[in-house]
Parts: structure tokens; sequence; C-alpha cells
């Protein structure tokens, strides 16, 4: 069942709520997953810091323990630099932990500048976790599970593309599931991880008629989705 798509997007069940504060492609993404306390941002583009405060407030702000990004592209990772810097300037204590695709430069650049300028007033510990395959993990009782999804861009002569480093995310907890696919195009990957999901965050970026190598249309986003107990489709162009 497809939910009502009307930015922001909200989902719960039991103690896992998810808030999909938008998803514009070009423009920016933010989503806030709380699970008994717990708060993971994924994916914080522009104007996320500005979404956290309103929705939690600045002292659970300082209280996230991870970020999420599926890959580097600007309308996904626009807020990481502000959310770095105001958890400094509000003195975070306890460890930040980035998971981010191997090979996303634009991630790496920004932690590597943001220690450099503030190399001496950084009062919390930032855990760079790369993921290279999709083998689970646990971070604060909640287990992930990264996989790799099918995400090109093109390069500047219009006509030639590239693979963009690019994963999604399966979150698990209390026997939920929630899968997250970022930005790709129809794969296999993204299919089987969101099969049964009681939640899939499924992107929608292309028209019907062309479809690539980098975004899912309108049908093949619905045919995922189905799929899944309960579906948003995000990314979808205005």
């Amino acid at each position: 069942m497809m939910k009502q798509q009307k930015y922001p997007l909200v989902w719960h069940k039991n103690n896992f709520f998810v808030k999909i504060f938008c998803s514009i492609p070009n423009i920016a993404t933010g989503i806030l997953i709380k699970i008994n306390g717990i708060h993971f941002v994924v994916d914080p583009g522009d104007g996320i810091l500005r979404d956290l405060n309103k929705e939690i407030g600045s002292r659970n702000i300082l209280e996230i323990s991870d970020l999420f990004i599926t890959h580097g592209h600007h309308d996904h990772v626009g807020g990481v630099w502000s959310l770095l810097t105001y958890m400094r300037v509000m003195n975070k204590k306890s460890t930040l932990n980035i998971c981010y695709p191997e090979g996303c430069v634009e991630i790496e650049s920004i932690y590597n500048a943001f220690r450099k300028v503030y190399s001496k007033t950084i009062p919390y510990k930032i855990n760079l976790r790369v993921s290279r395959d999709s083998e689970k993990f646990k971070s604060k009782g909640v287990s992930v599970k990264p996989f790799p999804v099918v995400h090109k861009e093109y390069l500047h002569d219009g006509i030639t593309t590239r693979q963009v480093p690019a994963i999604g995310f399966k979150f698990y907890y209390g026997g939920i599931k929630v899968c997250y696919g970022g930005d790709t195009a129809y794969c296999e990957e993204l299919v089987k991880n969101a099969k049964n999901s009681d939640l899939a965050i499924i992107e929608a970026g292309h028209d019907e008629d062309t479809p690539d190598d980098m975004h899912m249309t309108l049908k093949e986003a619905r045919a995922v989705g189905e799929s899944a107990k309960e579906y948003f489709m995000v990314h979808v162009p205005e």
C-alpha cells in the first residue's frame, strides 16, 4: 500500500518512527529515524539542521549517533557541514558515526576539511564507517544492512556516464524492517531488500519514456514498492 505523498512524509509502527522532511531532485533530501530514543539521520541535504531543530530540538540533535549517506550528490550531503559545525559549537560529547559507500569522496572531503579547520576545537569523536559490502552491523541496538545500488551520472560532455558510489540501507529493529534505496535505477539488490519490508522508501526520479541507469520510473518504483507492506515514493520530479 502506498502512503500519501506530501512532504513531510511520516510513518511509525510500535517504537519505530520515520520522517522524510523532503526528497526533491537536485535540491535536498533529509530523513530522520527515531527508535526508542535513538536518533539516526539519513541523507542530510540542505536544510536538515533547520528541520531537525524544529522536529527534535537542539538537545536531541546533539544526541544523534549516526549519519547514513547513500551517495555524495549535493542534494543528499548538502547539510553535513552544518551538522558537524553545529555539533561542535554546541559542544557535543558523544561519538558521531558516519556510514557511507566506499569511494564517496564528498564525505571524506567534508570530514577532512572539518578536521583541518577545527583541528583543536572538536569536542566529539567522528567515526567513519566505510561500506564495502552488504554485511549487517549494529548501532545502538539497531541492525543495519547496507546494499549496493546502481546510480550513474553524466560527465561534462552530457553523453558519457559513470557509476557513482551508491548504497541503500535496510534497518531492522524489534521485528520491523525499513528499506531505503537512495537514488538508484531498477536493480536486483533493491528488489530483494524492499520485498516484505514494513516500509520501503523508493525513488522515482525518471520519466517513463527514457529509463536509464540513474533513476527509476514511476512504474518501476511502484513495482518495487508494492512488494513491501507499505511504501513511499520519493525523489519524484516536481
